[in-house]
């Protein structure tokens, strides 16, 4: 990896030179835009608008519009003069408990790596986050923005994790929210049994992006002129459960599903299964008494042949 920043970590009086690296990287495959005619490769030129005459990126300029309704032209020079703090410096704030920062406003990820001859100010200050179980509340700048961040403690590394700003971040405004849902014992009390079926430890590397797999699956079959995913004749079964309108005799299903059956609960549905079964064979039985109806034409036949 190679280092994107460098500078200090204040705590206090007490400044850790750290390094900055970004911690997560992209595995799509790169693609780019060609005529879907003949494969020829789509090029972008910057162009004055009306014009074909092509301007060169370091004149290209950044226009705003003003409160007035104005356009405003700021080149990189107008950007460069504002006050904002330039100094390559991570300075901590405060020390939050780690539960009241919503993972609704992380963004990017960095890990710090100390840059000095000596680690143990990095080293004790990691430790510190992870026995007090508080995250570090910072600001610094990178790339020339003013960014708030959270530090915290991933595997032994202090990771910087770039928050969101309050007005960055949508407030939910949905009808149902005003709606007094009912939702009664035994359906909270299902839904709970069906969390504890399914509940087990996160394991990341068990689960794998099925896009990408599918899609170099693609390009590798079609570029030999195969076929990736051939069509099968068989019918897809259909979904018995999508149109269950009881919600509580779903919950059921999907707990002695995940158990096989041995769920404590599962005497529960037994009671309620009785009336179904019954009411099932009902219609088999009237079909049954129906049945001597149509042999009737039957016994007719004989009698019309005795007659000529």
């Amino acid at each position: 990896m190679r280092s994107i920043w460098k500078g200090d970590l204040s705590f206090g009086l007490v400044n850790v030179p750290v390094k900055v690296y970004s911690a997560t990287e992209s595995h799509d495959r790169k693609a780019y835009q060609v005529d879907s005619k003949d494969g020829t490769r789509i090029r972008y030129r910057r162009v004055r608008e009306g014009t074909d005459t092509e301007v060169e990126f370091g004149d290209i300029a950044n226009a705003y519009e003003a409160t007035n309704g104005e356009t405003v032209v700021l080149t990189k020079d107008d950007l460069g003069s504002m006050p904002v703090q330039k100094s390559p410096e991570i300075a901590i704030l405060e020390f939050v408990p780690r539960e009241q920062v919503d993972p609704i406003y992380f963004d990017k990820p960095y890990y710090l790596e100390p840059s000095s001859k000596s680690p143990k100010a990095y080293v004790l200050l990691a430790r510190a986050l992870e026995e007090t179980d508080r995250l570090a509340i910072a600001n610094f700048t990178l790339r020339n923005r003013t960014r708030l961040a959270a530090l915290r403690v991933v595997d032994g590394v202090m990771t910087l994790q770039t928050l969101l700003w309050p007005d960055e971040v949508r407030a939910p405004d949905f009808a149902f929210l005003s709606e007094d849902v009912q939702i009664h014992d035994q359906e909270l009390a299902m839904a709970s049994s069906l969390i504890d079926t399914m509940a087990r430890d996160f394991e990341p590397s068990e689960y794998s992006d099925t896009y990408q797999l599918e899609l170099n699956k693609l390009i590798d079959a079609k570029s030999e002129g195969a076929e990736a995913f051939p069509e099968t004749d068989a019918a897809d079964d259909e979904d018995d459960d999508s149109e269950v309108a009881d919600l509580l005799a779903a919950l059921r299903a999907s707990v002695k599903d995940r158990d096989g059956g041995a769920s404590a609960s599962a005497p529960a549905p037994a009671k309620k299964a009785a009336p179904r079964k019954a009411a099932a064979k009902a219609p088999a039985k009237t079909a049954a008494k129906k049945a001597p109806a149509k042999k009737s034409p039957a016994k007719k036949a004989p009698a019309k042949k005795a007659a000529s």
